[in-house]
């Protein structure tokens, strides 16, 4: 999700100041009141936390992330602070490879129930030993049709002149660069150094109508009108909707991205069964809808989608003959160096 590429050293090192800087903070510590949440920002209701409190006497210590390279960094500083936490789908397989995650008592989350199975069973995690899903989403063409009079049916079309300095795009290389291997006829997963490179090449094109990379909060580009359209997240699509009845979304006819968040204990979280606790009081239906409402994103949760208003579940729409073609980005080994050096050539 909102995936924003940043230097992992200056990361780790930012975090271990910080660390440091908080030796009377609980966090890490064994205490069966406590439990230590990392996790995306504008991910999750404050009130749901506070819910969660009043529920079980179990306090909650909530930090955020903007990145799935700042959730690694921050595990790598200090594993055993966090209890439970939240990353992206390929991300679980690099962590499950390190040995950084715990096995997930199953026992203890009987709202597992609610997950569809179509979520379950990934190859990252083909036994659902180390996580459970979260949310999934996509990332979707938006554009403002009162601002664009030209059909836009897929990435080529964003190259289209009238879009010179008018689009902004999620802050991503593997999203970015993934589609324009796709456009080029490759596998947006690619891990061949000429591929990658070329994909980079066919980006730097595009650079022209690109105004913004914005992970975050693209959404506000588009209700403004600062920008014509852009590559989002679908979620912030359908926010910008809600708030611009001019926004319209397009499923890209050339290359689906799809991921998936997933619930992860740590190795040696503290207080572990709080974090099954928490993980099964957001599986229930009503409270799953509640995170929904709020950040629409799509919900694995098939007893929360019955729960959701008709309108709702409109924004969500995303047919089973499209989410096939969708392709989720896995661990690509040491050819994410390639990656990490378009990108780095793209954005120079």
């Amino acid at each position: 999700m909102k995936c924003k590429k940043v230097s992992l050293l200056s990361l780790v090192l930012a975090v271990m100041l910080v660390i440091a800087g908080c030796g009377g903070s609980s966090a890490g510590s064994k205490n069966e009141n406590e439990v230590n949440i990392l996790n995306w920002s504008e991910y999750l209701p404050d009130h749901l936390i506070e819910q969660f409190e009043e529920e079980t006497g179990i306090k909650v210590n909530y930090s955020t992330i903007s990145s799935n390279e700042e959730l690694v960094a921050k595990l790598n500083v200090g594993n055993a602070t966090y209890d439970l936490a939240v990353p992206s789908t390929y991300f679980v397989e690099v962590l499950i490879k390190q040995g950084m995650l715990e096995k997930i008592n199953k026992e203890n989350i009987p709202n597992l129930k609610n997950i569809d199975e179509r979520y379950l069973g990934w190859d990252f995690d083909p036994d659902d030993e180390y996580s459970v899903p979260y949310m999934w989403g996509t990332e979707v063409i938006a554009y403002n049709e009162e601002l664009v009079d030209f059909d836009i049916k897929s990435y080529k079309d964003l190259f289209n002149p009238e879009l010179e300095n008018s689009l902004v795009v999620v802050d991503d290389p593997r999203t970015m660069l993934g589609a324009m291997l796709a456009m080029l006829g490759y596998s947006p997963n690619s891990t061949n150094e000429e591929e990658i490179m070329a994909a980079g090449e066919e980006l730097k094109k595009l650079m022209p109508n690109i105004k913004a990379f914005d992970s975050d909060s693209p959404k506000n580009l588009l209700v403004s009108g600062e920008v014509k359209a852009g590559v989002v997240y679908g979620a912030e699509a359908a926010l910008a909707m809600r708030e611009n009845p001019s926004i319209k979304v397009v499923i890209p006819e050339d290359h689906l991205s799809l991921w998936q968040d997933n619930f992860v204990i740590p190795k040696d979280a503290p207080n572990k069964e709080n974090a099954e606790k928490f993980i099964n009081f957001i599986l229930q239906p009503e409270v799953s809808k509640e995170i929904t409402m709020d950040y629409p994103y799509h919900n694995p949760n098939k007893e929360a989608l019955k729960l959701l208003p008709e309108e709702v579940q409109q924004e969500l729409q995303l047919t089973d003959e499209e989410y096939e073609r969708g392709s989720h980005a896995v661990d690509v080994g040491e050819a994410i160096q390639y990656y990490d050096r378009a990108w780095s050539e793209v954005k120079q």
